[in-house]
């Protein structure tokens, strides 16, 4: 076969690649298809592995081969090409025929092509070839080819990658075999790559990271190993991937379809990890329909589907899993909880499968249809399974979207399937699992669940849930972790209307307890404001209460809330109240449907946690209100007004009420105030005012005759009787005393008047009942009491008193009688020859009268001499009601004030009761004296704009100015003193739009004169009254002409400046009037109405209108005219210049362009520069570049650095980038870090982090890039790190150190560590990464996540690798760590140990961890240890290890002895510590292997025997005395034995004494008959002597299962169930030896039986007795012998002794 194999190869160097022969022109082209092909392949360099395991699914096996792959990377090249390492592929197939050696010497000649139906699952011919991204000369083994082939061009034909060599040695099939293991066959392909340096890490990488799932969707490959393979076999370690098992196969042929489920493990026995999961798979064939076939695919008719779903967690070994599989993982994490398996076409990379190709847009529309199907396989086929286990499989469905959009179009057509399918199963409480489809089913709200579980507790009938319109979600799946689930199937929650229904419909307020029903209540208020409040649950029966016959009723929320209020019910505010107050309800027959809660429902919300929260809702939304007794006593007050016998009960209720302090005194008498009495006719009224006692022999009928006051009640004689109403009695005295103290019946004079007039005195009185009456109001006034209106205007206005006017009689009201002096009346009436005075009539009531001043003054009659003056005055005015005066009467009334003027009588009372009234004659009709005017000259001008009311001097003729001083008392005015107030009050209104300037002066004085007028300004305000240069305009649109600041009132055209020219020069006096009238006087005003036309015109601003403004700022420039700070910021604000990107910006936003700006130009963008073109504003502008940096224009290019920093825009090629540009920028930089608080704009950090200032090695951006100065060459060279290239920007650049610094150069040398650190995977040579090690040592460098953390090893000067500090050490004393470790102190120089300690963390000497390690690749190896190596170890971890780590950490442990060959290791469950010498020698034995743990012999000091076996005890080693199981003999020939007596030779007093003392102990807790019944026992046995000795088997149990055995004779047995005892005779000639041997087994005999219950205190007692027996049990030596011992024989004991020795 080999011979066969070397000539083929020979053949195809020969013929195709003309080795020997002319060289083939395409050879070139060839090489580099195959180069250009490989290196793009994958993005991935590892992803051969993929290709590998893809070559291995598609080869062929024989059929009692079970296919596997394996992977071996070795520790050491075994090509020796100088590789790091060599990875090893074992494949078990039939080998590689010429056929395929042909194609792998080819390019894109796949022996698999086209044959897609057989399985194959490659087809791009390239497959193998990507191994030469990872080595550069990959080795082929199979079916006698030994070949391999070079990427590098054969010398012989200038061809690499494809041309084959033949391989003799290096490696050899027997150096692989080595590897492999000697001891099995070698599998027929193996593949050998050493790997490429720097390619070794991700190798071992995608390795460690196979995902298990891989196996799944593979025909062939049923398992797959990876294992690496060290120098020291001890650090070998295997993992493993397989499909353990397949189960549960369902065919189903009227869907093509099968399901079964894979068992896939991973064992990872060097990280301690084993794990196993199981997947549902489901797999269903589909037509390939036309419309999606392709080229490639166009053989295959039908495609396949497999679904995965794994029912446990993912195993974890490796990255996380991908979605999508081409029998093979792809790379798409689709977001799916579950695995897509199909015939995908793939991108060449393999990573992603072709999303627009119309082939795998077919499988795409298939999988919704296959996801269905086995989803409603898995949710109801599952047989027997409750509803709850059913939830776990809803995961599966994709709720989450999908990063890619043709993969959400699956996972929306997988939704709008699933909700036409029945999968949801609804709450049915029967053992019947019902499926619905999502729009079907509703849930409920956690809350109301919670009320179903616990009404199904308490057995109410729940069958019914589903009844009313919507199936109900079952309650396993209604919770909150399934949210996102119920949401993406669109089920939602009921319909609030649904509850309503339910509650109505089923028993459950019927048949729960309180505390339930009060959770429902509950329920419902939590959700009252946003569900319930809208819905019918307001018109079931809902609300419980006591009804009138005192069974508990339900009623509606809305009964207890309309307006009718059918229904109002309440509960007690006082626990103590509750059933007083339903006794009492029910005795008042539910007054005005007034009912309570039930009693147990009261008591039950009493005790409820969230009682607030339920009263709330009740009193706000179902008006269920909380009463006291004293409200309800008062609703009683109202409601009581149709039964006469319920009324009297009212009384009582409230005297009992009263007696029981359910009602203060306080509340009693509020009570009665307003509480419905029944009175002498028998009618229910309230006592209102007062409550009369009976008529009979009363005062008040004597005054009033009978009782027509409304609101005094006279009582009925029924109040008197006794009564008994809700069982409570009461007494007639009882009730009458109660009635007198709190209603408060009452009689004259104790009586408050009512409200209302007297009959009696509307007529004549007689002398007697006028004094009478007098005699009621002094008391009353005694007493301080209110009298009512009506009642007090009866007697002022009735006309029964008696008076005299001028010698007449007659009787008048008091209000109209005068009670004067007899002198000043005569004069009185001698002045007023138009009226009497009315004066009481002295003769007729006596001098007894004058008693009653304070009574008459009060009822109205008068007695001052001002009262008569406006008596008189009064009486004036009210002719003048009816008929306006006269002329001659006018003449009279100011006769009549000249006449008291003379008499020297006051005058103002008559004035003043008649000046306001309207009766003086004037131009505008009748007047008042205070609104008339005597008119002169001076008014003249005042009547053209106002309506002045002028005495009417035609009228009156000249006479009336006779009376000028009368007039001025009457507030006439005369003369022009109050002008001004009157033609502001009488201002014709609109006043003319066209006034003369005479008039509008006077209006102006009118308001100068008046200080402000808002009548005057008013009525100015819309009128157009001002002249302008614009016409006519109102105030408000005028301006007030200043010459000073003019100019800012003429850039926009339309401003109204009033003309001076008509209104003359004195209307400047007027300002403030002016401006009083909405005229704008001052600058200020003025800005505003420029700001506010600047505003409206900003955006609209031509050249002309901002050159016109800028020429006014400068106008204004130096006067006291300035622009308000807030015009100046919205003139800065506003975008009204013109710049040159084309747009407006504000002034504060725009640059004026100069010299200085042209540096920066090449690395900016769109800098707002104002447009100074001549098609705008013109190189003229400039003139006014003072003015426009007082607004805010950036004239100069220090200021405007920040626009450099928001517009900074480099180049797309940094090489564009001059220094100057660079030099300009950091200028920049410059001037903004002198700002305090300046922050760069994010625009600005993202451009500066672009890659632009040049290095030594390339542009790089600032933060990784380095400034070299002296100091840096004291450490390091320019080589060493990114460092600015100082020959591009010379030495200049050194002046920016704080630039640079600011925006990220580092400059420090010890600031330089993490980007020195960074680089150094670039440096291979050993001098250049110890100086950077040094540099780093000597500034304590702290790595962190962004540069490598790996430490070079070298291997010579220009070669070496680099390790994981984990991997390393500084120091190895004990030399157990060569293989295991990188050991620095052999390649690094002391000085630089502490540096690898303190920055990479890496340990001084290896930790207990490492030991650990070091100890399981023992336990591993199967290999014996050294005594050194095992003492070194147990030393170390005895000193430094925890035994919790130490029994977690080790699984095998030492046993045996240190021979030559080694000590062993064994689990640790299967050995033991030798604590019984005895047992030790019988396993020994008879064990054919070591089973107790090793020791030291001698101990050595650093590890004595005590402390390792502690060590042992601590991590779980067993004692061989409790491991053991012991087994006795029980065939014994009793008959062929002697009996004997045990007493005085075994079983002696001594001994008795002894076993009593010890169980005597308190800490035995053994009472004394217990004890007594123990030793009778033993005193009963027995005892049989017998020749042989008895046979004792041993066992000890190890963890595999096996059973050890031992067999031992023992000379005693004690059989406690036959109550008998076995025991060679002892013979004490014998020696010692047989001695101690005996009295051993019989204190162990006699201890077991003694303490069978309590065997833990077994040894304590054997050893007592065994002590005993060998002094023969003396009774002295025994008692002393306790006493040693603190045991002691107690009284009863003693009794007991003496009755079982009675001899003794």
């Amino acid at each position: 076969m080999e011979a066969a194999a070397r000539e083929h190869i020979e053949e195809i160097r020969r013929t195709k690649f003309s080795i020997g022969g002319e060289q083939n022109p395409l050879t070139e082209d060839l090489h580099q298809a195959v180069k250009n092909l490989s290196a793009e392949l994958y993005a991935k360099d590892a992803h051969f592995l993929m290709e590998l395991i893809q070559n291995a699914e598609d080869n062929d096996y024989l059929e009692a081969v079970d296919p596997s792959l394996e992977f071996i990377i070795t520790s050491k090249d075994i090509t020796n090409t100088r590789a790091p390492t060599t990875l090893l592929i074992f494949n078990n197939e039939k080998g590689f025929s010429s056929k395929n050696i042909d194609s792998i010497c080819s390019v894109g000649r796949s022996t698999k092509k086209g044959n897609r139906k057989r399985g194959y699952i490659g087809e791009k011919g390239i497959g193998f070839k990507s191994v030469f991204l990872v080595s550069s000369q990959p080795y082929i083994f199979s079916n006698g080819y030994q070949i391999r082939f070079n990427e590098e061009p054969c010398p012989h034909c200038n061809l690499g990658y494809i041309v084959p060599e033949w391989v003799e040695e290096n490696p050899t099939l027997s150096n692989i075999k080595k590897i492999y293991g000697s001891g099995t066959t070698l599998p027929t392909t193996t593949i050998a790559l050493p790997l490429k340096f720097d390619k070794v890490t991700p190798v071992k990488q995608q390795l460690s990271n196979v995902r298990p799932e891989v196996l799944l969707f593979l025909s062939n490959i049923r398992r797959l190993s990876i294992r690496e393979h060290s120098k020291d076999p001890s650090l070998n370690t295997v993992s493993a991937i397989a499909i353990t098992s397949e189960t549960g196969l369902v065919v189903r042929k009227n869907i093509d379809a099968v399901s079964y489920t894979l068992h896939l493990s991973a064992d990872e026995k060097d990280k301690g990890y084993k794990g196993e999961c199981s997947y549902f798979m489901w797999k269903q064939n589909f037509p390939v329909k036309q419309e999606n076939k392709v080229e490639r695919r166009m053989e295959v008719e039908e495609l396949a589907i497999t679904l995965a779903f794994p029912l446990k967690e993912r195993l974890h070994r490796g990255v996380s899993s991908p979605g999508i599989y081409a029998f093979l993982p792809t790379e798409m994490f689709t977001n799916f909880p579950f695995i897509v398996q199909a015939d995908f076409l793939l991108a060449s990379s393999r990573e992603t499968i072709l999303l627009d190709n119309k082939w795998n847009q077919g499988i795409l529309d298939c999988v919704p249809t296959a996801f269905i199907n086995a989803f409603v396989s898995l949710v109801k086929n599952t047989e027997n399974a409750p509803v709850s286990s059913l939830a776990s499989m809803f995961r599966f469905i994709p709720i989450d979207s999908s990063s890619y959009q043709t993969l959400n179009v699956v996972r929306e057509s997988i939704k709008s399937k699933l909700l036409d399918e029945s999968i949801l199963p609804s709450e049915s409480y029967t053992p019947q699992k019902i499926f619905h489809k999502p729009h079907e089913v509703g849930r409920l709200m956690p809350a109301f669940w919670t009320i179903l579980e616990k009404a199904r507790e308490q057995k109410v009938s729940l069958f019914h849930l589903s009844s009313h319109g919507k199936y109900i979600l079952s309650s396993s799946f209604d919770k909150a972790e399934y949210d996102n689930i119920l949401n993406f199937l669109g089920v939602e929650l009921v319909k609030n209307e649904w509850y309503a229904k339910y509650i109505q419909s089923s028993k459950l307020i019927d048949e729960v307890s309180e505390d339930v029903y009060l959770d429902l209540l509950l329920f419902i208020s939590h959700n009252w404001r946003f569900k319930f409040d809208s819905t019918d649950i307001k018109y079931i029966p809902l609300i419980k209460y006591v009804g009138p016959d005192g069974n508990v009723s339900l009623g509606s929320i809305n009964e207890s809330k309309q307006l009718s209020r059918d229904r109002v019910v309440f509960l007690s505010s006082h626990p103590d109240h509750i059933s007083w107050l339903i006794d009492w309800n029910k005795e008042f027959k539910c007054p005005a449907n007034y009912f309570f809660l039930p009693k147990s429902t009261q008591e039950a919300i009493w005790i409820f946690s969230k009682r607030d929260m339920v009263l709330q809702w009740l009193q706000d939304h179902v008006e269920v209100g909380r009463i006291r007794v004293y409200e309800y006593a008062h609703h009683l007050n109202k409601h009581l007004n149709t039964c006469q016998k319920l009324v009297i009960a009212l009384v009582h209720f409230l005297y009992q009420s009263l007696q029981k302090s359910f009602l203060s005194q306080q509340e009693v008498r509020d009570l009665c105030r307003s509480m419905p009495l029944v009175d002498n006719d028998r009618n229910i009224k309230t006592h209102g005012k007062g409550v009369l006692v009976p008529a009979k022999g009363s005062k008040w009928v004597r005054l009033i005759g009978s009782n027509r006051w409304k609101g005094y009640v006279e009582l009925v004689e029924d109040y008197l009787q006794p009564g008994c109403f809700a069982n409570e009695f009461a007494s007639g005295e009882g009730l009458l005393e109660f009635l007198k103290t709190h209603v408060e019946a009452s009689d004259i004079p104790d009586i408050s008047p009512p409200n209302a007039a007297i009959p009696t005195v509307s007529s004549p009185l007689t002398k007697k009942n006028a004094f009478l009456l007098l005699d009621w109001i002094r008391k009353m006034k005694h007493k301080e009491i209110y009298i009512p209106k009506k009642f007090l205007k009866c007697i002022k206005e009735g006309s029964w008193l008696k008076i005299t006017s001028s010698g007449c009689h007659g009787y008048r009201p008091p209000s109209e009688s005068f009670m004067l002096f007899y002198s000043l009346g005569n004069i009185l009436q001698k002045g007023s020859v138009l009226f009497d005075i009315p004066l009481l009539d002295l003769s007729f009531y006596g001098d007894e009268i004058n008693k009653y001043k304070a009574e008459l003054k009060k009822i109205g009659v008068m007695s001052e001499y001002k009262e008569a003056c406006e008596f008189i005055g009064k009486r004036l005015m009210y002719f003048t009601e009816n008929l306006p005066l006269n002329r001659n009467q006018v003449l009279f009334v100011l006769n009549f004030i000249r006449f008291l003027r003379e008499k020297f009588l006051p005058q103002d009372e008559f004035i003043n009761s008649i000046k306001n009234k309207r009766w003086l004659r004037t131009c505008c009709g009748d007047r008042s004296p205070v609104e008339a005017v005597l008119f002169d000259e001076e008014w003249k001008t005042a009547s053209q704009i106002s309506s002045i009311p002028f005495i009417d001097q035609n009228y009156f003729g000249e006479e009336i100015l006779s009376f000028r001083e009368e007039l001025k008392s009457l507030g006439v005015a005369i003369g022009s003193s109050d002008r001004y107030k009157l033609v502001v009050d009488n201002l014709k209104s609109p006043p003319s739009s066209s006034l003369t300037a005479e008039a509008v002066l006077l209006i102006l004085e009118c308001m100068h004169h008046l200080g402000s007028s808002n009548k005057l300004v008013q009525v100015l305000r819309g009128v157009k009254c001002f002249k302008t240069n614009v016409g006519y305009k109102p105030p408000g649109e005028c301006f007030l002409f200043d010459p000073e600041w003019v100019c800012i009132l003429q850039v926009f055209e339309g401003f109204a400046l009033i003309d001076h020219d008509f209104h003359g020069s004195s209307i400047s006096f007027y300002r403030d009037e002016l401006k009083q009238t909405g005229v704008k006087v001052d600058f200020g005003k003025a800005v505003k109405a420029f700001a506010k036309r600047f505003k409206q015109e900003a955006s609209s601003m031509t050249k002309e209108i901002v050159l016109s403004f800028l020429s006014c700022c400068r106008k204004l420039k130096n006067t006291n005219y300035v622009f308000p700070s807030d015009i100046t910021k919205f003139i800065r604000d506003l975008k009204w210049l013109q710049t040159r990107p084309g747009d407006k910006r504000s002034p504060r936003d725009c640059i004026l362009f100069g010299p200085d700006w042209q540096s920066i130009l090449p690395i900016t963008d769109k800098l707002p520069f104002l447009d100074d073109s001549d098609n705008y504003y013109g190189k003229d502008s400039h003139k006014y570049k003072e003015e426009l940096k007082n607004m805010g224009v950036i004239v100069e290019f220090k200021d405007g650095v920040k626009f450099v920093a928001a517009c900074l825009h480099f180049p797309m090629d940094p090489a564009c980038i001059t220094n100057e540009n660079v030099f300009s920028l950091l200028e920049c930089i410059r001037i903004l870090n002198e700002e305090v608080n300046y922050s760069f704009p994010d625009p600005f950090l993202k451009q500066i982090s672009r890659k632009w200032l040049k290095t030594t090695n390339g542009y790089r951006p600032p933060k990784k890039c380095l400034l070299f100065d002296p100091r840096w060459g004291s450490y390091l060279e320019r080589t060493d790190g990114p460092f600015i290239d100082e020959d591009f920007y010379d030495s200049n650049i050194a002046q920016y150190k704080e630039e640079l610094k600011a925006i990220g150069v580092i400059l420090d040398v010890e600031g330089g560590c993490s980007l020195i650190a960074s680089h150094l995977d670039f440096h291979v040579q050993l001098p250049a990464v110890v100086r950077i090690y040094n540099y780093l040592s000597l500034f304590n460098w702290d790595p962190d996540t962004e540069v490598a953390k790996g430490i070079w090893i070298p291997d010579g000067s220009q070669n070496g690798e680099w390790v994981s500090p984990c991997e390393c050490v500084l120091h190895d004393k004990d030399g157990l760590f060569s293989s295991q470790l990188k050991v620095l102190d052999k390649y690094f120089e002391p000085e630089l140990l502490d540096f690898f300690s303190n920055a990479f963390g890496v340990g001084k000497y290896p930790s207990v961890d490492n030991y650990c390690n070091l100890w399981k690749v023992w336990e591993s190896s199967g290999h014996r240890l050294s005594y050194a190596d095992c003492c070194k170890f147990w030393s170390f971890v005895s000193k430094h290890g925890s035994a919790n780590t130490l029994a977690e950490r080790l699984m095998k442990l030492p046993v045996g002895t240190s021979d030559s060959d080694g000590i062993l290791l064994s689990n640790k469950h299967d050995v033991f510590i030798a604590d019984d010498p005895q047992l030790k020698d019988l396993f020994e034995q008879h064990s054919s292997r070591p089973i107790f743990v090793w020791c030291p012999q001698p101990s050595i000091p650093s590890l004595s025997q005590t402390k390792l076996l502690e060590i042992y005890r601590k991590i779980g080693v067993r004692t061989i005395s409790e491991s053991v199981k012991k087994e006795e003999t029980s065939s014994v020939d009793v008959a062929q034995l002697s009996q004997v007596s045990p007493k005085g030779i075994l079983i002696t007093k001594g001994l008795v004494m002894l076993i009593l003392g010890y169980l005597a102990n308190p800490v035995m807790k053994i009472g004394a008959k217990r004890r007594h019944e123990t030793i009778q026992g033993l005193l009963n046995i027995t005892f049989f002597e017998t020749v042989e000795p008895i046979i004792v088997n041993y066992s000890l149990s190890l963890s595999s299962g096996e059973i050890m055995n031992a067999r031992a004779s023992r000379i005693i047995r004690w059989d406690r169930e036959a109550s008998t005892f076995f025991a060679e005779k002892l013979d004490r000639s014998c020696g010692y030896r047989n001695l101690i041997e005996y009295a051993t087994y019989f204190s162990e005999a006699i201890s077991e039986g003694v303490l069978w219950e309590k065997r833990v205190h077994v040894g304590a007692l054997s050893e007592l007795i065994k002590l005993a027996f060998m002094m023969e049990f003396n009774e002295e030596a025994v008692m002393f012998l306790m006493k040693s011992k603190n045991l002691q024989i107690i009284r009863k004991d003693k009794k007991f002794l003496a009755s079982a020795f009675p001899s003794d």
